[in-house]
C-alpha cells in the first residue's frame, strides 16, 4: 500500500514539475542586471534566535526581534539582542566555512544583510536572483518575506516589483546548511558542506511581459531540424515571437497562446557543435514587448547498441570528474576564473568530457564548456542513502532535476543528465529513480540519461546488474579496484559483463595520494601507489568491449569531513590528480598520456 501511494504522489509531483510555466528566469547573463555581490553583513545564529521565539514560534512580519526586521532600538531603554551594523561581514558569493576559521566546521543558520539603492522605472518589473544558496534560504526584502528555496546547487529568483522601495532597500537572507535525513543530499556525503550564498546575487530588471524561458535545440535524432518552444511571462501573453539565427539565415515567427507558450520546428542546415569545432550561433528571441539573445550550439547525441553517437558518429568519452572546489583558494569555486582553470586542466589532460559531480555546478562551467568543446555530465545530488519512500524527498529531487535541466537545456556541451550516484538497491529506490529518468526525458528528450550504478562479482566476473540500468540510456559504474579492499593485482584481470546492451562509462576509478609523498608503489598515500593503480587500470579498461568512456576520480583534491586521517587526509579526499595547491601528481601525467594515445 505504501508503494502504491508513493507511486501516485511521485506521478503527481512529476507532472507538476513538467509544466512549461517555469518560475526561474534563464540566461541571466543576457538580461539587464545589477550585481549585489560583495561584502554582506552577517549574524551567526546557531539557535535560530532571530527566527523563533523561545516557544519555537516563528516571529511574525514586523516583529522587531526577528532578525529579518533589521530593527534599531527606538531609544536607550529598548532591548534588541542583535545588530547587523556592528556584526561581522562575509563576501558574497562565497562559503562561510573558508572565510572565517571559526566557521570551518559550522553547520546551522547565518543571516545575511545587504543594502542597495534602486529606482524602478514605471512599467518595469524587478527580480532578485540567486545562483545558489546552500541549503535552505528564506528571503526578506524590507522586512517582508518574499520566498523560500530548498536545495544548495540550483538557481532561483523572486519577483520583488511590489516590495522594492524607491531609494534604499534592505535584503536579508536566512541561510541554513544543516544536514537532514530527509534532505538531498542527506546526512552522509563525501564533500564539504559549504554553507552560505555560494553563487552570485543579481537584481534583474525586466519588461511587464518578458521572455522567461525557451528551449532551442536540434530535435531528437535529427541533424537539420531545430525544435523548441518559448514561454512568455506577464499580462500580454499572446504575442508574435520571432526566433532568428542570422548566420544560418533562419527567421521564424510564431504566436504564443493564452498561457504565453508557443512551440516551433525549423528546418535548416547548421555547422554542428563538437569538441573539435565547438560552433556557437547567436540566437535572437524577439517578442513584441521584450527580447533576449543567446549563444547556442547544435549537436545530436544518441545511443545505438553499445555505441555513443555524436552527430551520428561513434565517440569515446575521455574525461575526468570535477568537484566545485576552487583551484586558487580554499573553498567553493564561484568565479569565471575558477571555471577557466578547472576546465583548462581537463583540456591539458586531453579530455573531451567532464563529469560535474555530484550536483549542478556554477553556470560559468557549462557556459565555458560550450565554448571550449568539452562534453558535460550534469548530476543532481541524489547520493548514497535517501528516504526513498518519503514523497517530500521525491518532490525535492524532482524539483532539483527540473531546475538543473531548466538552466542548462540550451547548452550544447551538456550531453548527459544523471539522476543518482551509488544508491543502494531497493524497490522504492528503483521506483524513485525510474520516475526521475522519465521526468528528465519528458522535460528534455534530446539528451541521454544515466546514473552511477552498482556492480558486483558474479561467477568470477565483475557484473553490472543493477536493475535501474534498464531505465538508463548509458550505464555508468564507479569502481575502485586496487584502492578499497585488498590490493591484489589479480583483481585487474577480472572480466566485465552486463545483461544490458548499452554503452558503459566507468564514471569513477582511482586511488588516494598525498602530493609530494614518495615511497615504493606498495605504500598507500604515496604518489607511486596512486600511479600504479592507474597503470593497472588502463589494460583492464581496454578489455571491456562495451566501454565507451571514463572519468577517473578526481581532478583535484577536495575538502571532505569524511576523510579524517591525520597527516595524509586532514579533511581532504586525496584522490585528486592535482593537490589543493595546484600541484600535479604522477598519475596526472599517466592519464594525460593514456588519453593522448587514445585520440591519435
Amino acid at each position: 500500500m505504501i508503494h502504491k501511494i508513493f507511486l501516485f504522489l511521485a506521478f503527481i509531483f512529476g507532472v507538476q514539475t513538467l509544466s512549461y510555466t517555469q518560475e526561474t528566469l534563464i540566461n541571466v547573463d543576457h538580461r539587464d542586471t545589477q550585481s549585489l555581490n560583495g561584502q554582506w553583513d552577517i549574524i551567526v545564529d546557531p539557535l535560530e534566535s532571530g527566527y523563533y521565539n523561545f516557544h519555537l514560534n516563528e516571529y511574525a512580519e514586523g516583529a522587531a526581534k526577528g532578525f529579518f526586521s533589521d530593527a534599531k532600538p527606538k531609544d536607550k531603554t529598548e532591548l534588541l539582542e542583535y545588530s547587523f551594523d556592528t556584526s561581522e561581514k562575509l563576501h558574497v558569493p562565497g562559503d562561510w566555512n573558508s572565510q572565517k576559521e571559526k566557521l570551518f566546521l559550522y553547520e546551522g543558520t547565518i543571516w545575511y544583510r545587504k543594502h542597495f539603492n534602486y529606482n524602478l522605472p514605471k512599467n518595469k518589473r524587478l527580480f532578485v536572483y540567486f545562483g545558489a544558496v546552500n541549503y535552505e534560504a528564506v528571503v526578506y526584502l524590507n522586512g517582508k518575506k518574499i520566498g523560500t528555496h530548498i536545495g544548495g546547487f540550483t538557481p532561483f529568483n523572486f519577483e520583488i516589483t511590489d516590495f522594492v522601495a524607491s531609494g534604499k532597500n534592505t535584503l536579508v537572507v536566512k541561510v541554513n546548511n544543516t544536514r537532514k535525513k530527509d534532505a538531498i543530499p542527506s546526512t552522509m556525503l563525501d564533500w564539504w558542506n559549504y554553507g552560505g550564498i555560494n553563487r552570485r546575487v543579481l537584481l534583474i530588471e525586466e519588461e511587464q511581459t518578458l521572455v522567461q524561458d525557451y528551449h532551442i535545440q536540434l530535435a531528437k535524432d535529427s541533424f537539420e531540424k531545430i525544435k523548441g518552444w518559448v514561454q512568455l511571462n506577464g499580462k500580454d501573453k499572446q504575442q508574435k515571437v520571432t526566433i532568428s539565427i542570422p548566420e544560418a539565415n533562419v527567421s521564424e515567427t510564431i504566436k504564443t497562446d493564452a498561457n504565453g507558450y508557443a512551440a516551433f520546428t525549423i528546418n535548416t542546415k547548421l555547422t554542428l557543435w563538437s569538441p573539435e569545432n565547438p560552433k556557437l550561433y547567436t540566437v535572437h528571441i524577439n517578442a513584441e514587448t521584450a527580447k533576449i539573445t543567446d549563444e547556442i550550439g547544435f549537436r545530436s547525441i544518441q545511443v545505438k547498441g553499445t555505441d555513443i553517437l555524436l552527430n551520428g558518429k561513434p565517440i569515446v568519452l575521455n574525461g575526468i570528474c570535477i568537484h566545485e572546489e576552487s583551484p586558487v583558494r580554499e573553498g567553493r569555486a564561484y568565479t569565471p576564473e575558477d571555471a577557466q582553470i578547472l576546465l583548462n586542466w581537463a583540456k591539458e589532460l586531453n579530455c573531451n568530457y567532464v563529469r560535474l559531480a555530484h550536483y549542478p555546478h556554477n553556470e560559468y562551467m557549462t557556459r565555458l564548456a560550450d565554448k571550449m568543446g568539452l562534453m558535460v555530465w550534469s548530476e543532481i545530488p541524489v547520493y548514497w542513502a535517501l528516504e526513498w519512500d518519503n514523497p517530500e524527498v521525491y518532490k525535492n529531487a524532482s524539483t532539483q532535476l527540473k531546475d538543473m535541466i531548466t538552466r542548462d537545456k540550451n547548452k550544447a556541451s551538456v550531453i548527459i543528465w544523471s539522476v543518482a550516484n551509488e544508491t543502494p538497491k531497493s524497490d522504492a529506490r528503483n521506483t524513485f529513480l525510474r520516475n526521475l529518468a522519465d521526468q528528465a526525458r519528458a522535460q528534455d528528450p534530446t539528451r541521454l540519461i544515466s546514473a552511477a550504478l552498482l556492480h558486483g562479482k558474479v561467477d568470477g566476473k565483475m557484473t553490472i546488474n543493477d536493475p535501474i540500468g534498464a531505465y538508463m540510456d548509458i550505464l555508468a559504474c564507479n569502481e575502485y579496484t586496487g584502492w578499497y579492499g585488498n590490493t591484489d593485482p589479480k583483481q585487474f584481470d577480472y572480466k566485465w559483463e552486463t545483461k544490458y546492451n548499452k554503452p558503459l562509462i566507468m564514471s569513477e576509478f582511482g586511488a588516494g595520494a598525498l602530493q609530494g609523498f614518495h615511497a615504493d608503489a606498495d605504500t598507500r598515500w604515496s604518489e607511486e601507489f596512486q600511479a600504479r593503480v592507474y597503470e593497472r587500470q588502463f589494460p583492464m579498461l581496454d578489455k571491456i568491449p562495451f566501454l565507451r568512456g571514463t572519468s577517473p576520480w578526481i581532478l583535484k583534491d577536495f575538502r571532505s569531513a569524511k576523510r579524517l586521517l591525520p597527516d595524509y587526509q586532514d579533511y581532504y579526499n586525496r584522490k585528486g590528480l592535482i593537490s589543493e595547491f595546484g600541484e600535479k601528481k604522477q598519475a596526472f601525467y599517466l592519464l594525460q598520456a593514456y588519453y593522448k594515445k587514445k585520440v591519435q
